[in-house]
């Protein structure tokens, strides 16, 4: 080969090599944080949190999806963390200063996120959940890389809350999901109007309405039928997960204003307490229009409830009368 043409090539090397390099980068921040976002070939179906204080599995099995192998999970929640998990992007490079200033010196400890296509990882990162910053949290792929904080594009909600390994957040948000058929009694205790109080039991086939002691007559059996309809669906709003357990405790000791007690026909009991909820205005604390605080028997957790929801089976006896 002519010494000329091989001084050439040996000129072009390094220039080819530098092409390659950053072809390969493709990225202001370097080739290795190019994207958090996973890419499926077709699908995600299966999200591992794992981190303190347990870990946890959304798992898709067949057109549903599954938290930790038990429960069906509420839709609207699946398909927030899908959405982020294949469209998030790097929104800013996070400092050395500022990532030891809000996550080492804090003691943060980071979540585990491993994504899944079958049985294939197809993206690990760690998410450092901290509150320093208004798009979510500061993520790293690995332990010893760059820190960035991540945001999902004309998404403006905090997408960290999305990476949380608290069970009752993917579960669905419902207290009641009965038919009429599948309710043997429901007793209703209004404890501000203990006059409006009543109890309607399915005796025979038939409901009758009862005023916590005794039978009625005179009411109108469409009304029974009626009423037990909006157990159909009833629905919580939220978690009050970020409520101080002391405030919740003293919640809990309070006398509710309205206790629904729903026997199933499978022989279970669901018990709804709901409680004034009071909000702060200006400084100053009012009653809550809008919501109350709930909770039942099935667990210690209080969960708020907006009164669209619940107001349907908050009737008064006489409305089971005719007018």
């Amino acid at each position: 080969m002519p010494k000329k043409i091989l001084k050439y090539i040996m000129a072009a090397v390094p220039i080819i090599i530098l092409i390659v390099y950053f072809v390969n980068e493709r990225s202001p921040f370097g080739g290795s944080n190019s994207s958090f976002a996973s890419k499926p070939k077709k699908e995600i179906t299966k999200v591992e949190f794992r981190g303190a204080p347990t870990d946890l599995v959304l798992e898709k099995k067949g057109e549903e999806w599954i938290v930790n192998k038990k429960y069906e999970t509420r839709k609207s929640s699946v398909q927030f963390i899908l959405k982020i998990l294949t469209e998030m992007q790097i929104k800013s490079p996070v400092t050395t200063d500022l990532f030891n200033s809000e996550i080492t010196r804090k003691g943060i400890n980071p979540i585990r996120v491993m994504v899944f296509e079958r049985r294939k990882v197809i993206r690990s990162f760690l998410v450092y959940k901290t509150l320093s910053n208004t798009y979510g949290n500061i993520m790293k792929m690995s332990e010893g890389s760059k820190p960035f904080i991540v945001c999902v594009p004309g998404h403006e909600t905090e997408i960290g809350s999305a990476f949380t390994v608290n069970e009752l957040f993917w579960r669905p948000y419902t207290v009641f999901n009965l038919l009429p058929s599948d309710i043997i009694s429901v007793r209703f205790e209004n404890l501000s109007d203990t006059g409006s109080s009543f109890m309607i039991r399915n005796e025979n086939r038939r409901f009758i309405l009862y005023d916590l002691k005794k039978r009625l007559t005179g009411w109108d059996t469409s009304r029974t039928i009626r009423y037990l309809s909006y157990f159909t669906h009833v629905p919580l709003e939220s978690w009050a997960l970020d409520v101080p357990a002391g405030e919740k405790e003293k919640i809990k000791e309070e006398v509710p204003l309205y206790k629904i007690s729903v026997e199933k026909t499978s022989g279970e009991k669901v018990i709804l307490d709901l409680w004034e909820r009071t909000i702060d205005e200006n400084g100053l604390k009012k009653k809550d229009t809008d919501r109350l605080w709930g909770k039942t028997n099935a667990m210690d957790e209080i969960f708020i409830m907006r009164y669209l929801d619940i107001d349907p089976v908050l009737k008064k006896r006489s409305y089971f009368f005719p007018d």
